[in-house]
């Protein structure tokens, strides 16, 4: 089941963000209620309000590393406080060419993630692997942001 769907039957208002205009028709389509953005995460304008939580699941290391980053803060600045965070990206620092979009792909590693969350008042919670082996980082917001945010 999809992470929105299950979101939706629990109650939750969920709003979707792709920069993909195929996979944008999918969300639409599956979920023709929910606020959906069709464009860059970089540039969108859902961050310019506040939510009790945000899932980037095969996101984050789709993106170039400064994007991660600032990505990273506009989460923290956009949660309310107590909010959620998961996303995932492997724990270790590489590069490779991800087999679903034949995009040149890149994991921080933990270790910067860590850093990057920090200054984003972001704790971390908890991480853990799933059966697929996708690395998962948990967080939640547990102050303002740093002056260093975007």
């Amino acid at each position: 089941m999809p992470i929105a769907e299950a979101l939706i039957d629990e109650g939750f208002a969920v709003h979707g963000i792709d920069g993909s205009p195929t996979l944008a028709a999918a969300f639409r389509r599956r979920f023709p209620h929910a606020p959906l953005a069709c464009e860059a995460i970089e540039h969108s304008r859902f961050f310019e309000r506040t939510f009790d939580g945000v899932i980037a699941v095969g996101l984050m290391f789709l993106l170039p590393a400064d994007v991660q980053r600032a990505t990273l803060h506009k989460v923290g600045l956009a949660l309310n406080a107590g909010g959620r965070f998961l996303f995932t990206s492997p724990a270790q620092k590489c590069a490779w060419t991800d087999v679903l979009t034949g995009r040149q792909s890149l994991s921080l590693g933990a270790e910067e993630y860590k850093a990057v969350l920090s200054d984003a008042g972001l704790m971390l919670m908890s991480e853990h692997d799933d059966e697929g082996e996708n690395h998962y980082f948990d967080t939640c917001r547990s102050r303002g942001p740093s002056s260093a945010a975007v």
